[in-house]
């Protein structure tokens, strides 16, 4: 029988396994490498929250939230969210991608939060369709070339 999706910390037991994950070699212009993600999390210990994404004994993907980081840097915004996204080339239209938005946004509710914040690249070949499909609404903001997209928590 099928295991169920589920979330693992990060450990040295399972490290080669996240670096080693790799989106579809047409995504990669999409999304940081995991092991960049790693870095970052190394170095905003507190706020990012990355996470391997398992099924069936095996790594299908990563993800890394943040929470509540100040978003415009004046004290009066602040967000958590999905920080990144990656499902393993192979792995993807499986229900990982949704599995990974709703665990975050569980995470944020159980924190008392009640938006979840993200980004993705415009364009036909970015992922805006995915997370339209989820409920994000674009908020008019962009992030660096990104859309900002919210998500409202019941």
């Amino acid at each position: 029988m099928p295991v169920p999706p589920y979330l693992q910390e990060i450990t040295p037991d399972n490290f080669e396994a996240a670096i080693g994950l790799r989106v579809r070699p047409d995504q990669e212009h999409l999304v940081a490498p995991v092991v960049k993600s790693l870095a970052e999390a190394h170095v905003h210990p507190g706020v990012a929250w990355p996470r391997l994404i398992c099924a069936d004994g095996e790594a299908v993907g990563f993800l890394m939230a943040f929470f509540r980081i100040d978003w415009t840097g004046d004290g009066t915004d602040f967000r958590s969210g999905l920080w990144r996204l990656n499902i393993a080339d192979g792995q993807q239209g499986r229900g990982y991608g949704r599995f990974a938005v709703e665990s975050v946004a569980a995470e944020i509710r159980r924190r008392g939060g009640t938006r979840l914040t993200t980004t993705w690249h415009p364009g036909e070949d970015g992922p805006s369709g995915f997370y339209a499909n989820l409920g994000f609404r674009p908020t008019g903001e962009t992030s660096g070339d990104q859309t900002v997209g919210e998500l409202e928590l019941d």
